[in-house]
């Protein structure tokens, strides 16, 4: 079954976009200097997309069967 192996992915990828959510909110709620109020918004936005968009590669590579990341290697 393939959902057991996806829950790993899953929960690593939640945590990791609860984590750059809290820095978002963060660093909106400090309202010092703009520019570092921009960077920190859009570093952490750029961050979640690419955490996305790498646990929707591991999942087509475990529907795949490709269990082991290490094959291509």
């Amino acid at each position: 079954m393939h959902i057991r192996k996806l829950i790993a992915p899953i929960m690593v990828t939640l945590i990791m976009l609860l984590y750059f959510i809290s820095i978002i909110v963060g660093i909106t709620s400090l309202s010092g200097f703009p520019g570092a109020s921009i960077l920190g918004v859009i570093i952490p936005l750029i961050l979640i997309g690419f955490s996305i968009s790498a646990l929707i590669d591991r999942i087509k590579e475990i529907k795949e069967g490709e269990e082991d990341d290490l094959s291509k290697y």
